[in-house]
Protein backbone atom coordinates (compact mmCIF):
# COMPACT_ATOMS: atom_id res chain seq x y z
CA UNK A 1 0.00 0.00 0.00
CA UNK A 2 1.14 3.24 -0.86
CA UNK A 3 0.30 6.49 1.47
CA UNK A 4 -1.12 8.99 -1.40
CA UNK A 5 -0.16 11.68 1.78
CA UNK A 6 3.51 11.48 0.49
CA UNK A 7 2.15 12.50 -3.25
CA UNK A 8 1.15 15.77 -1.11
CA UNK A 9 -2.98 14.37 -1.65
CA UNK A 10 -5.31 15.69 1.14
CA UNK A 11 -8.94 14.57 0.99
CA UNK A 12 -11.35 17.43 0.88
CA UNK A 13 -14.38 15.02 0.08
CA UNK A 14 -15.43 11.63 0.80
CA UNK A 15 -15.60 9.48 -2.45
CA UNK A 16 -17.70 6.76 -2.94
CA UNK A 17 -16.67 3.13 -2.13
CA UNK A 18 -15.98 2.15 -5.83
CA UNK A 19 -13.97 4.88 -6.27
CA UNK A 20 -10.15 5.56 -5.11
CA UNK A 21 -8.24 8.87 -5.39
CA UNK A 22 -4.69 8.89 -7.37
CA UNK A 23 -2.44 11.26 -8.66
CA UNK A 24 -1.35 11.81 -12.53
CA UNK A 25 2.59 10.89 -12.76
CA UNK A 26 2.96 10.89 -16.71
CA UNK A 27 0.51 11.40 -20.09
CA UNK A 28 1.11 9.62 -22.95
CA UNK A 29 -1.24 9.82 -25.79
CA UNK A 30 -4.90 8.56 -24.03
CA UNK A 31 -3.04 6.52 -21.39
CA UNK A 32 -2.06 7.94 -18.17
CA UNK A 33 0.45 7.04 -15.49
CA UNK A 34 -1.27 7.02 -12.18
CA UNK A 35 -0.06 6.73 -8.50
CA UNK A 36 -2.65 5.44 -5.81
CA UNK A 37 -2.67 3.53 -2.45
CA UNK A 38 -2.74 0.45 -4.68
CA UNK A 39 0.30 1.25 -6.23
CA UNK A 40 1.04 2.75 -10.05
CA UNK A 41 -1.35 2.12 -12.32
CA UNK A 42 -2.28 2.31 -16.25
CA UNK A 43 -5.38 4.51 -16.75
CA UNK A 44 -8.00 5.80 -19.76
CA UNK A 45 -10.27 8.64 -19.58
CA UNK A 46 -14.42 7.27 -19.48
CA UNK A 47 -16.18 8.30 -22.93
CA UNK A 48 -18.83 10.37 -20.59
CA UNK A 49 -15.91 12.15 -18.82
CA UNK A 50 -14.30 13.05 -21.89
CA UNK A 51 -17.37 14.30 -23.69
CA UNK A 52 -18.51 16.45 -20.87
CA UNK A 53 -15.61 18.38 -20.83
CA UNK A 54 -16.48 21.70 -21.70
CA UNK A 55 -12.77 23.00 -22.14
CA UNK A 56 -9.43 21.30 -22.81
CA UNK A 57 -8.32 22.55 -19.29
CA UNK A 58 -10.89 20.24 -17.72
CA UNK A 59 -8.72 17.43 -18.48
CA UNK A 60 -6.17 15.64 -16.44
CA UNK A 61 -2.72 16.63 -16.55
CA UNK A 62 0.67 15.60 -15.04
CA UNK A 63 0.20 16.36 -11.27
CA UNK A 64 -3.20 16.08 -11.09
CA UNK A 65 -5.37 14.50 -8.15
CA UNK A 66 -8.44 11.79 -10.15
CA UNK A 67 -11.10 9.89 -9.10
CA UNK A 68 -10.29 5.91 -10.61
CA UNK A 69 -12.62 2.98 -11.21
CA UNK A 70 -9.87 0.48 -10.40
CA UNK A 71 -9.64 -2.28 -12.80
CA UNK A 72 -6.88 -4.91 -11.99
CA UNK A 73 -7.25 -6.89 -14.95
CA UNK A 74 -6.72 -4.15 -17.61
CA UNK A 75 -6.51 -0.55 -17.55
CA UNK A 76 -8.59 1.75 -14.84
CA UNK A 77 -10.46 4.10 -15.51
CA UNK A 78 -10.40 8.12 -14.62
CA UNK A 79 -14.16 9.25 -13.98
CA UNK A 80 -13.31 12.66 -12.60
CA UNK A 81 -10.83 15.44 -11.64
CA UNK A 82 -10.29 16.70 -8.49
CA UNK A 83 -9.99 20.54 -7.17
CA UNK A 84 -7.17 22.35 -8.54
CA UNK A 85 -4.83 24.25 -5.96
CA UNK A 86 -2.33 25.87 -8.61
CA UNK A 87 -2.27 25.90 -12.16
CA UNK A 88 0.58 27.10 -15.09
CA UNK A 89 -0.92 27.44 -17.85
CA UNK A 90 0.47 28.85 -21.24
CA UNK A 91 -1.29 30.29 -24.44
CA UNK A 92 -2.18 27.56 -27.49
CA UNK A 93 -2.07 28.18 -30.67
CA UNK A 94 -1.45 24.87 -32.72
CA UNK A 95 -4.09 22.32 -32.33
CA UNK A 96 -5.80 20.22 -29.56
CA UNK A 97 -6.15 16.68 -27.94
CA UNK A 98 -9.67 15.91 -28.35
CA UNK A 99 -11.35 17.31 -31.30
CA UNK A 100 -14.88 18.46 -30.29
CA UNK A 101 -12.58 20.74 -27.64
CA UNK A 102 -11.59 24.43 -29.80
CA UNK A 103 -13.37 27.16 -27.40
CA UNK A 104 -10.74 27.77 -25.28
CA UNK A 105 -6.91 27.48 -26.38
CA UNK A 106 -5.08 27.27 -22.86
CA UNK A 107 -2.80 24.72 -22.82
CA UNK A 108 -1.69 23.35 -18.43
CA UNK A 109 2.07 22.51 -18.32
CA UNK A 110 1.37 21.58 -14.75
CA UNK A 111 -0.97 21.75 -11.49
CA UNK A 112 -0.56 21.05 -8.20
CA UNK A 113 2.72 22.60 -7.30
CA UNK A 114 4.39 24.55 -4.68
CA UNK A 115 7.26 26.50 -6.13
CA UNK A 116 7.63 27.16 -9.92
CA UNK A 117 11.52 26.28 -11.01
CA UNK A 118 12.12 28.93 -13.73
CA UNK A 119 15.81 27.49 -14.97
CA UNK A 120 17.81 30.19 -16.90
CA UNK A 121 21.08 29.40 -18.92
CA UNK A 122 24.12 31.51 -18.10
CA UNK A 123 25.56 31.16 -21.09
CA UNK A 124 25.21 33.09 -24.37
CA UNK A 125 21.18 32.26 -24.82
CA UNK A 126 20.81 34.25 -21.55
CA UNK A 127 17.46 36.49 -22.16
CA UNK A 128 16.30 38.22 -19.46
CA UNK A 129 13.03 39.25 -21.09
CA UNK A 130 12.66 35.48 -21.44
CA UNK A 131 12.64 35.10 -17.91
CA UNK A 132 10.39 37.85 -17.01
CA UNK A 133 7.98 36.39 -19.17
CA UNK A 134 7.94 33.11 -17.25
CA UNK A 135 7.84 35.42 -13.82
CA UNK A 136 4.87 37.33 -14.65
CA UNK A 137 3.01 33.89 -15.78
CA UNK A 138 4.46 32.05 -12.87
CA UNK A 139 3.14 34.59 -10.64
CA UNK A 140 -0.53 34.40 -12.18
CA UNK A 141 -0.05 30.04 -11.38
CA UNK A 142 -0.71 29.89 -7.75
CA UNK A 143 3.11 28.99 -6.54
CA UNK A 144 5.92 30.48 -5.68
CA UNK A 145 8.16 31.75 -8.80
CA UNK A 146 11.65 30.55 -8.06
CA UNK A 147 14.83 31.81 -10.52
CA UNK A 148 17.67 29.40 -11.05
CA UNK A 149 20.53 30.46 -13.52
CA UNK A 150 22.23 27.04 -14.58
CA UNK A 151 25.65 26.47 -15.57
CA UNK A 152 27.76 29.26 -13.84
CA UNK A 153 31.06 27.58 -13.71
CA UNK A 154 30.55 28.79 -17.07
CA UNK A 155 29.93 32.29 -16.97
CA UNK A 156 32.86 34.55 -14.99
CA UNK A 157 29.80 37.60 -14.00
CA UNK A 158 27.21 35.84 -12.99
CA UNK A 159 26.13 37.97 -10.42
CA UNK A 160 25.88 41.29 -12.54
CA UNK A 161 22.90 38.95 -13.98
CA UNK A 162 21.74 37.81 -10.94
CA UNK A 163 21.18 41.53 -10.10
CA UNK A 164 20.03 42.05 -13.33
CA UNK A 165 17.02 39.69 -12.94
CA UNK A 166 16.41 40.33 -9.35
CA UNK A 167 15.68 44.45 -10.04
CA UNK A 168 13.67 43.49 -12.61
CA UNK A 169 11.89 40.78 -11.24
CA UNK A 170 11.03 43.61 -8.29
CA UNK A 171 13.57 41.45 -6.05
CA UNK A 172 14.82 43.63 -2.72
CA UNK A 173 15.24 40.81 -0.71
CA UNK A 174 17.76 38.11 -1.06
CA UNK A 175 16.87 34.32 -0.02
CA UNK A 176 19.74 34.45 2.87
CA UNK A 177 17.36 36.78 4.56
CA UNK A 178 14.60 34.17 5.21
CA UNK A 179 14.80 31.18 7.41
CA UNK A 180 12.99 27.96 6.54
CA UNK A 181 9.85 28.77 8.58
CA UNK A 182 9.61 32.23 6.48
CA UNK A 183 9.49 30.87 2.80
CA UNK A 184 6.00 29.93 2.45
CA UNK A 185 5.16 26.17 1.74
CA UNK A 186 2.21 26.82 -0.32
CA UNK A 187 1.14 30.31 -1.53
CA UNK A 188 -2.86 30.72 -2.41
CA UNK A 189 -3.47 32.40 -5.45
CA UNK A 190 -4.71 35.66 -4.56
CA UNK A 191 -1.33 36.11 -2.37
CA UNK A 192 1.19 34.64 -4.81
CA UNK A 193 1.60 38.23 -6.29
CA UNK A 194 2.92 39.83 -3.13
CA UNK A 195 5.96 37.47 -2.68
CA UNK A 196 9.42 38.65 -4.05
CA UNK A 197 11.45 36.13 -5.76
CA UNK A 198 14.37 34.45 -5.04
CA UNK A 199 17.23 34.01 -7.54
CA UNK A 200 20.10 31.26 -7.44
CA UNK A 201 22.64 30.76 -9.43
CA UNK A 202 23.53 26.70 -9.51
CA UNK A 203 25.96 24.45 -11.24
CA UNK A 204 25.20 20.85 -11.41
CA UNK A 205 29.07 20.43 -12.61
CA UNK A 206 30.17 21.58 -9.44
CA UNK A 207 27.65 21.04 -7.20
CA UNK A 208 27.61 24.88 -6.51
CA UNK A 209 24.59 26.57 -5.32
CA UNK A 210 22.47 22.90 -4.92
CA UNK A 211 22.10 23.43 -1.06
CA UNK A 212 20.11 26.51 -1.16
CA UNK A 213 17.00 24.81 -2.71
CA UNK A 214 16.73 22.03 -0.04
CA UNK A 215 14.13 24.67 1.48
CA UNK A 216 12.09 23.97 -1.16
CA UNK A 217 12.78 20.21 -1.45
CA UNK A 218 11.03 19.02 1.38
CA UNK A 219 8.60 15.92 1.20
CA UNK A 220 5.50 16.44 0.42
CA UNK A 221 6.00 18.94 -1.72
CA UNK A 222 6.16 19.60 -5.67
CA UNK A 223 8.44 21.59 -8.00
CA UNK A 224 7.28 22.46 -12.04
CA UNK A 225 10.53 22.72 -13.94
CA UNK A 226 10.35 25.34 -16.56
CA UNK A 227 12.32 26.44 -19.00
CA UNK A 228 13.91 26.96 -22.58
CA UNK A 229 15.95 23.26 -24.17
CA UNK A 230 19.38 23.56 -22.99
CA UNK A 231 19.19 25.35 -19.85
CA UNK A 232 20.21 21.77 -17.63
CA UNK A 233 16.45 20.79 -16.33
CA UNK A 234 17.12 17.02 -17.82
CA UNK A 235 20.80 16.89 -15.70
CA UNK A 236 19.36 18.93 -12.46
CA UNK A 237 16.70 15.99 -12.35
CA UNK A 238 19.47 13.52 -12.45
CA UNK A 239 21.54 15.06 -9.87
CA UNK A 240 18.51 15.79 -7.39
CA UNK A 241 17.05 11.84 -8.25
CA UNK A 242 20.65 11.03 -7.57
CA UNK A 243 20.83 8.50 -10.53
CA UNK A 244 20.21 9.01 -14.50
CA UNK A 245 16.59 9.28 -15.18
CA UNK A 246 16.87 11.38 -18.25
CA UNK A 247 18.53 11.58 -21.46
CA UNK A 248 20.76 14.55 -21.80
CA UNK A 249 21.86 15.83 -25.22
CA UNK A 250 24.36 18.25 -25.64
CA UNK A 251 23.91 22.01 -26.69
CA UNK A 252 24.34 23.83 -29.85
CA UNK A 253 27.80 25.66 -29.93
CA UNK A 254 26.83 28.17 -32.61
CA UNK A 255 24.07 29.78 -30.49
CA UNK A 256 24.25 27.90 -27.17
CA UNK A 257 20.79 26.47 -27.86
CA UNK A 258 19.61 22.72 -26.42
CA UNK A 259 18.11 19.85 -28.39
CA UNK A 260 14.78 18.95 -26.29
CA UNK A 261 15.04 16.33 -24.35
CA UNK A 262 12.38 15.95 -22.70
CA UNK A 263 9.37 14.77 -25.15
CA UNK A 264 6.16 14.55 -22.44
CA UNK A 265 5.43 15.19 -18.79
CA UNK A 266 6.34 13.31 -15.72
CA UNK A 267 6.56 13.63 -11.87
CA UNK A 268 9.00 12.24 -10.12
CA UNK A 269 9.68 11.27 -6.76
CA UNK A 270 13.10 12.61 -5.12
CA UNK A 271 15.00 10.93 -2.41
CA UNK A 272 14.26 13.50 0.01
CA UNK A 273 10.26 13.01 -0.50
CA UNK A 274 9.90 16.01 -2.61
CA UNK A 275 8.30 15.75 -6.36
CA UNK A 276 9.62 17.24 -9.33
CA UNK A 277 7.78 17.62 -12.65
CA UNK A 278 9.61 18.41 -15.73
CA UNK A 279 8.39 20.06 -18.97
CA UNK A 280 9.41 19.91 -22.45
CA UNK A 281 11.83 22.65 -23.44
CA UNK A 282 9.54 25.28 -25.04
CA UNK A 283 10.55 27.90 -27.60
CA UNK A 284 7.99 30.41 -26.85
CA UNK A 285 5.83 31.15 -24.30
CA UNK A 286 2.46 32.90 -24.79
CA UNK A 287 1.05 34.83 -21.78
CA UNK A 288 -2.47 33.52 -20.96
CA UNK A 289 -4.77 34.81 -18.44
CA UNK A 290 -2.14 36.82 -16.87
CA UNK A 291 -3.28 40.28 -17.24
CA UNK A 292 -3.35 40.63 -13.09
CA UNK A 293 -0.16 39.32 -12.81
CA UNK A 294 1.66 41.40 -15.95
CA UNK A 295 0.05 44.52 -13.70
CA UNK A 296 1.64 42.90 -10.35
CA UNK A 297 5.00 42.75 -11.93
CA UNK A 298 4.84 46.51 -13.03
CA UNK A 299 3.03 48.13 -10.21
CA UNK A 300 5.21 51.38 -10.56
CA UNK A 301 4.90 51.05 -13.99
CA UNK A 302 1.13 50.73 -13.87
CA UNK A 303 1.39 53.89 -11.02
CA UNK A 304 2.70 56.35 -13.73
CA UNK A 305 0.13 55.59 -16.34
CA UNK A 306 -2.25 56.50 -14.38
CA UNK A 307 -0.68 59.77 -13.11
CA UNK A 308 -1.21 61.07 -16.58
CA UNK A 309 -2.87 64.40 -17.16
CA UNK A 310 -5.09 62.79 -20.09
CA UNK A 311 -7.10 59.40 -18.85
CA UNK A 312 -6.24 58.70 -23.03
CA UNK A 313 -2.49 59.15 -22.66
CA UNK A 314 -1.01 57.19 -25.35
CA UNK A 315 2.74 57.62 -23.49
CA UNK A 316 4.11 58.85 -26.94
CA UNK A 317 4.67 62.75 -27.38
CA UNK A 318 1.39 63.36 -24.77
CA UNK A 319 2.07 67.18 -22.49
CA UNK A 320 1.92 66.01 -18.86
CA UNK A 321 2.69 62.15 -19.66
CA UNK A 322 3.87 60.95 -16.23
CA UNK A 323 5.68 57.94 -18.38
CA UNK A 324 7.92 60.13 -20.63
CA UNK A 325 8.96 62.05 -17.40
CA UNK A 326 10.24 59.49 -15.55
CA UNK A 327 12.14 57.90 -18.49
CA UNK A 328 13.98 61.30 -19.03
CA UNK A 329 14.39 61.35 -15.52
CA UNK A 330 15.91 58.44 -15.36
CA UNK A 331 13.61 56.88 -12.58
CA UNK A 332 12.61 54.34 -15.46
CA UNK A 333 14.63 53.37 -18.09
CA UNK A 334 13.20 52.52 -21.48
CA UNK A 335 13.81 48.75 -21.11
CA UNK A 336 11.61 48.34 -18.35
CA UNK A 337 8.90 50.41 -19.77
CA UNK A 338 8.93 47.87 -23.26
CA UNK A 339 9.22 45.09 -21.39
CA UNK A 340 6.09 46.10 -19.73
CA UNK A 341 4.15 47.08 -23.07
CA UNK A 342 5.39 43.83 -24.72
CA UNK A 343 4.15 41.61 -22.23
CA UNK A 344 0.98 43.78 -21.93
CA UNK A 345 0.23 43.82 -25.63
CA UNK A 346 0.80 39.84 -25.99
CA UNK A 347 -1.70 39.62 -22.79
CA UNK A 348 -4.33 41.15 -24.62
CA UNK A 349 -3.69 39.37 -27.83
CA UNK A 350 -4.13 36.31 -26.45
CA UNK A 351 -7.12 37.24 -24.50
CA UNK A 352 -8.60 38.82 -27.62
CA UNK A 353 -8.11 35.61 -29.35
CA UNK A 354 -9.64 33.44 -26.62
CA UNK A 355 -12.88 35.76 -26.76
CA UNK A 356 -13.12 35.20 -30.61
CA UNK A 357 -12.61 31.29 -30.00
CA UNK A 358 -15.51 31.27 -27.66
CA UNK A 359 -17.79 33.57 -29.51
CA UNK A 360 -17.10 31.38 -32.38
CA UNK A 361 -17.61 28.06 -31.00
CA UNK A 362 -21.05 29.49 -29.23
CA UNK A 363 -21.99 30.61 -32.58
CA UNK A 364 -21.75 27.41 -34.57
CA UNK A 365 -23.30 25.66 -31.40
CA UNK A 366 -26.63 28.19 -31.60
CA UNK A 367 -26.64 27.03 -35.54
CA UNK A 368 -26.34 23.07 -34.86
CA UNK A 369 -29.00 24.15 -32.11
CA UNK A 370 -31.31 25.77 -34.20
CA UNK A 371 -31.52 23.38 -37.03
CA UNK A 372 -31.84 20.70 -34.73
CA UNK A 373 -34.79 22.06 -33.36
CA UNK A 374 -36.50 23.28 -36.59
CA UNK A 375 -35.84 19.59 -37.49
CA UNK A 376 -38.15 18.49 -35.11
CA UNK A 377 -40.75 20.84 -35.45
CA UNK A 378 -40.59 20.28 -39.40
CA UNK A 379 -39.95 23.93 -39.86
CA UNK A 380 -38.00 24.54 -43.54
CA UNK A 381 -35.22 26.43 -44.24
CA UNK A 382 -35.73 29.61 -45.84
Amino acid sequence: MIDLEQYGYVETERLPASLTPGRVTEHHGARYGVVTERGELTAVLTGNYVYASAIRADLPCVGDYVTIEYNDAGDSRITGLLPRRSKFSRADAFGHAYAHIKANREQIVAVNFDYVFILSSLNWDFNINRVMRYITQARQSGGQPVVLLTKSDLADDFEDKIAAVKKAAGTRLSLNLFNETEIPAYIPNENALKYEVPVHAISVYTGFGLDALNIYLRPGKTVVFLGMSGVGKSSLINKLMERDVMDVKAIRDDDSRGRHATTHRQLFMLPSGAMVIDTPGMRELGLFDAGDAVSAGFTEVEHLTGMCRFSDCRHKSEPGCAVMAAIEDGSLTRKEWERYMAQKKESKFYDDKNAYMREKSNFHKSIAKNTKTNKKTGRKKI
